[in-house]
């Protein structure tokens, strides 16, 4: 579509903080119109060569707990590592020929082109993907009531919420409807619906699994990874997800091999456990789940390991880095940028920016009340700050990070709670903005910070709590994915394997 030359309104919209009279104005309009020669030659050039997507069978998704978006059977390879293993696929993630609805209004009717390279690889590994997984409004709420068109329930309680974002991802593997489920993890959102539904859930080392064709939130904190029922599980799908796919610029140009699954069967004991201090006892911290994670700790005792308490103080105030980055920074990308923004050297998909950005100004009022907050207040700081608040932010990440560093040292992993409670009640569609947001956004305390400092971190089930589950959160130095791994798999075999929520039938909103 040729770029359609300004009128003299809209000339003087683009001009009017330059000081340009309106001759100048005049003066430039033949100028400006002139430059967008080669923005049409650019579409046409890439139009020669852009993916066309397949013809793949899909169904819309039906579910008691209204966890699929949409279902599949797609198949790639006849062996491999996975084969046979059936996937549910985050719908943030583009499967070619598939729809992408990213649980939004503003991306409903999207249709991708390429499989993320995440997709490619499992399909190269054997693995079958049986669909895609719903997931909350552009990912940005730690709840699962914010997605379009309803809220993912709880497999425990149907009356409680899944955690989100990954919410469909984390309540397909908790029903063993699939077999392993693929996340992402901008806050938590991974690990979140891993705690409340009571699955293992894996955020590698940020750069370890490409994010290539995934809906991006925010470039430096935006990961996947995987969701399974067991570590084994979680080891085998990192094997196949990780290493640099040269298109994706949160990665490394090269990242040592490391077998994850091999890993497994090295002995733990002698492992050094650092439990954070400051990982317990959130105001909103439910005294239960904290005395269920010490339980755990003495778990991992029990099979070897020594653990001591330690004294992180960055990880108080690291959720005011993670804020200002992921309201700021995604206000400028995910919402203003149309998702995937400027400035970085990578595949970007410009038929999902298009689509997307004719959604948000056809449909910008259906937005959940998340997204509308970061958008508000995003912009705010940034108009006031002309964006110092997020270069701030951005510059006391190496603090934060070497402050974890600095306990790794001494400890060959960190433990807290992965969220401070279990699953709340899912709220009315008409309650107030108060509720709605703390429900939405109020347990994140512990999982963001690594969002930002890029460590490995792995949520495992503890021992029930008042009948739901929570979880163990084990975080790892950069790149030792492997060890956080061997960790949470020798308390899996010490506790006897992880608990699962009885048959839901029936359930719906």
């Amino acid at each position: 579509m040729a770029v359609p030359p300004p009128d003299p309104a809209r000339l003087a919209e683009l001009g009017a903080d330059l000081g340009l009279s309106d001759a100048e104005l005049a003066e430039f309009a033949p100028a400006v119109t002139a430059t967008f020669v080669s923005s049409d030659a650019v579409e046409a050039l890439y139009r020669r060569t852009a993916p066309t997507a397949p013809v793949r069978d899909w169904q819309a998704g039906e579910h008691p707990l209204n966890a699929w978006a949409v279902t599949t059977e797609i198949r790639g390879a006849t062996d491999g590592p996975l084969a046979g293993r059936t996937v549910a696929i985050k719908d943030n993630v583009s499967v070619a020929g598939v729809p992408m609805t990213n649980g939004s209004a503003t991306v409903e009717g999207f249709v991708p082109a390429r499989d993320a390279t995440a997709v490619q690889r499992l399909l190269d590994a054997g693995a079958v993907i049986t669909g895609k997984a719903v997931c909350e409004d552009l990912c940005f709420s730690g709840g699962s009531f914010t997605s379009t068109p309803r809220p993912v329930l709880n497999p425990w309680d149907p009356a409680r919420n899944a955690g989100g974002s990954s919410s469909g991802s984390a309540v397909l593997v908790a029903t063993g409807e699939v077999d392993l489920a693929l996340g992402g993890d901008q806050g938590g959102s991974v690990r979140i619906p891993s705690s409340f539904c009571g699955t293992v859930g894996h955020k590698p080392t940020f750069g370890l699994v490409p994010y290539t064709g995934a809906f991006p939130i925010e470039t430096t904190i935006d990961h996947l990874g995987p969701i399974t029922r067991t570590v084994a599980d979680a080891a085998l799908m990192l094997d196949v997800l990780a290493g640099p796919d040269g298109q994706d610029p949160r990665q490394p140009t090269s990242v040592d091999p490391v077998d994850h699954s091999a890993a497994l069967a090295e002995s733990a004991a002698g492992l050094r456990i650092g439990v954070v201090t400051q990982g317990f006892g959130h105001p909103n911290s439910d005294p239960e789940v904290d005395a269920a994670v010490r339980a755990a700790v003495e778990v991992l005792r029990s099979a070897g390991l020594t653990a001591e308490e330690v004294s992180i103080p960055w990880h108080l105030d690291a959720m005011h880095v993670w804020n200002v980055i992921a309201t700021e920074g995604a206000a400028h990308q995910m919402v203003d940028g149309n998702a995937y923004g400027m400035n970085w050297s990578g595949l970007y998909d410009p038929d999902l920016i298009a689509h997307y950005r004719r959604g948000r100004a056809e449909r910008g009022a259906e937005l959940s009340r998340t997204v509308k907050l970061v958008a508000m207040s995003g912009r705010h700081t940034f108009a006031v700050g002309g964006g110092a608040y997020y270069a701030m932010a951005q510059n006391l990440v190496p603090e934060v990070r070497a402050a974890y560093d600095a306990a790794l040292t001494d400890h060959d992993v960190l433990v807290m709670p992965t969220l401070p409670y279990t699953a709340r009640e899912i709220p009315p569609a008409d309650t107030d903005l108060g509720t709605y947001l703390d429900t939405a956004l109020s347990m994140i305390a512990n999982t963001a910070p690594f969002d930002v400092t890029g460590h490995p971190a792995c949520s495992v089930p503890t021992d029930l709590v008042g009948g739901l589950p929570a979880g163990l959160m084990i975080v790892g130095k950069h790149f030792d994915d492997a060890t956080v791994l061997r960790v949470a798999h020798t308390y899996e075999q010490a506790r006897g394997g992880f608990p699962a929520p009885r048959a839901t039938t029936g359930a719906s909103a």
